[in-house]
């Protein structure tokens, strides 16, 4: 029997995946076809972005999964009409493009290249940059994202802090759990970066108290979730020296509003959410290969866990 999959995600995104996904789709062997509208009664399986105007999923009552095109799901975790699992996207590409801009950014806080870039005729920065393993680097989330990143910089020698909710295991880092764990890790992290899923443990994570355990004019890099930090405690904080400096890429609105202060901010480095985007092409293999999963009897691969909310 031919599966039907609704891809309701959008037509922008539907351009950019009709292609990549029906190819995978067909190099998985299945029988399937890719639509954005059909009965709801009719469909397998639902590709889907949260910004989906998909918010009832009560009458898909054949659907076997709900499969995110993004690694974050936390507008869609809680709707409460939505029963079937749902995967989240853990694609290699997305790991790869993170590791390459948090790598990036750590390293030119790391060097202070930003005093040699915006150096005027004239200014001569003869200061000699420490080496990596003399360099503490804290990095809050330690799931796929956060252990291949501690991988990557575990190479250049960096002294690595990590903290997770629960206790974890990571070659190469100190890995601390739990409030005083958390304490423990921002007070090392003279250069922070944050991948932490968005929950309502982790809003505002980083606020006032938080910022103040950093070391005075620490680097904060963050990729993860806009909502982890509390802009107003992290302007004051840039504003009286406390941090040096703050790579965003993630903002609580998005696109970030032209009257932000961050726009302004001397010591704020405002990226377009860029860090970790999904491509179609290998995002659809991931895809396919979930349901492949499904029609084998095999179960999902990167099931949300509805408890904690990633």
């Amino acid at each position: 029997m031919t599966l039907t999959v609704l891809f309701a995600a959008g037509q922008e995104l539907y351009n950019d995946y009709q292609a990549p996904l029906s190819q995978a789709l067909q190099e998985q062997a299945l029988d399937a076809e890719l639509v954005t509208d059909a009965p709801p009664e009719s469909v397998d399986y639902i590709i889907y972005a949260p910004s989906s105007a998909l918010q009832d999923f009560t009458p898909y009552t054949r659907c076997k999964a709900v499969l995110n095109l993004w690694a974050g799901v936390e507008k869609i975790v809680g709707n409460p009409t939505l029963t079937q699992p749902l995967c989240r996207m853990v694609d290699p590409s997305l790991t790869q493009g993170m590791v390459e801009y948090v790598c990036g950014h750590v390293l030119r806080h790391h060097l202070g290249m930003d005093a040699h870039i915006h150096a005027r005729p004239g200014d001569w920065h003869a200061v000699e940059p420490p080496l990596a393993q003399e360099r503490k680097v804290g990095i809050l989330g330690l799931g796929a994202l956060g252990q291949a990143v501690a991988q990557a910089l575990a190479g250049f020698g960096f002294d690595l802090h990590g903290w997770a909710r629960s206790p974890r295991s990571v070659p190469g880092m100190r890995c601390h759990h739990g409030q005083d764990g958390l304490d423990a890790c921002l007070s090392h992290a003279e250069i922070l970066v944050t991948l932490l899923p968005l929950t309502a443990g982790t809003e505002n994570l980083l606020d006032r108290r938080a910022l103040a355990l950093l070391p005075e004019g620490a680097a904060l890099i963050n990729p993860g979730r806009g909502r982890l930090v509390d802009d107003t405690a992290l302007i004051a904080a840039l504003d009286s020296g406390q941090i040096g400096h703050a790579t965003l890429d993630v903002f609580r609105t998005e696109p970030l509003p032209a009257d932000h202060p961050f726009w302004a901010h001397p010591r704020v480095t405002v990226t377009p959410h860029i860090a970790a985007t999904t491509r179609a092409r290998t995002a659809a293999r991931v895809i396919a290969g979930n349901i492949a999963r499904g029609e084998k009897g095999l179960a999902f691969m990167n099931v949300v866990d509805r408890g904690r909310g990633y």
